[in-house]
């Protein structure tokens, strides 16, 4: 049975369960599993990559820093549990002359003055808000050993019904997610990150709004990160594509760029 396949089915089971006595741990992962299914179910598990073009704006205190153009490219990698499994490009301008490039290997800044390796601390902030981001999980970590959901019942979350999952990975690590109870999707997740300058930590708060159908998939056109109360980030996609066959050129630095010392 493919791997999709068998997904489905579970959340399938676990939905036709939601009337009887649940445990938390029980309520928790049929919530989950009716997300999934919401999002597309084995349409979502098998989006390859996705291309998301739009306006994206950066914050510092509250305060616009920064508006561009911008044009996100992801592709999803074979799942290895507790890595990251995914490739992305973020490309800024028009004519896209400013590039991040994130892989499992590391990052780079790649501009006309070359390509410089990010500092460690902004990959590995990255790597831990990737690998607790909600959609990564549902498309690359449900089948993880040691994964846990746990439900901590109805809320109101704006003055919308959700139901609220403690989502938890073998390592420990969790994030806690608000769904919508009738639409089923990710409306807000939650989670901490130990902040490497002053050793307490960070809140991480990141909202999805404004979902488009693409080709069966289900996906928020309208993303939001904080961080302890304050605005840090916002993306505002015109365009959303999936399943482009993006190649590796577009993830890989190019052959003769000139390398750069790394951010400090």
């Amino acid at each position: 049975m493919k791997r999709g396949t068998a997904v489905w089915l579970a959340g399938c089971a676990l939905a036709a369960h939601a009337g009887a006595a649940e445990t938390a741990q029980q309520r928790g992962k049929r919530v989950v599993y009716e997300a999934l299914q919401a999002l597309g179910g084995d349409a979502f598990l098998h989006m390859e990559d996705r291309v998301e073009s739009g306006r994206a704006y950066s914050f510092y205190r509250e305060q616009v820093q920064g508006m561009s153009i911008a044009k996100i490219y992801t592709r999803y990698l074979a799942p290895v549990p507790g890595k990251l499994s995914v490739r992305e490009r973020e490309a800024f301008f028009k004519d896209e002359s400013s590039i991040v490039l994130f892989t499992e290997q590391g990052a780079w800044e790649v501009t006309f003055h070359g390509a410089r390796p990010i500092e460690d601390k902004r990959y590995t902030a990255y790597k831990e808000g990737t690998l607790r981001n909600i959609f990564y999980i549902l498309r690359q970590r449900l089948q993880e050993p040691g994964m846990d959901f746990y439900s901590r019942g109805a809320d109101l979350y704006e003055n919308r019904p959700v139901e609220i999952v403690d989502i938890t990975d073998a390592d420990g690590l969790t994030v806690t997610v608000y769904f919508n109870q009738l639409t089923k999707f990710p409306e807000r997740q939650v989670f901490k990150r130990r902040n490497p300058d002053y050793k307490d930590f960070d809140t991480e708060v990141s909202t999805f709004a404004n979902y488009h159908n693409v080709d069966g998939v289900k996906w928020p056109i309208s993303i939001r990160r904080e961080r302890n109360g304050e605005k840090i980030f916002e993306i505002y996609s015109d365009s959303l594509q999936i399943n482009k066959n993006l190649k590796d050129d577009l993830f890989t630095l190019p052959a003769k760029v000139r390398m750069l010392p790394k951010a400090k």
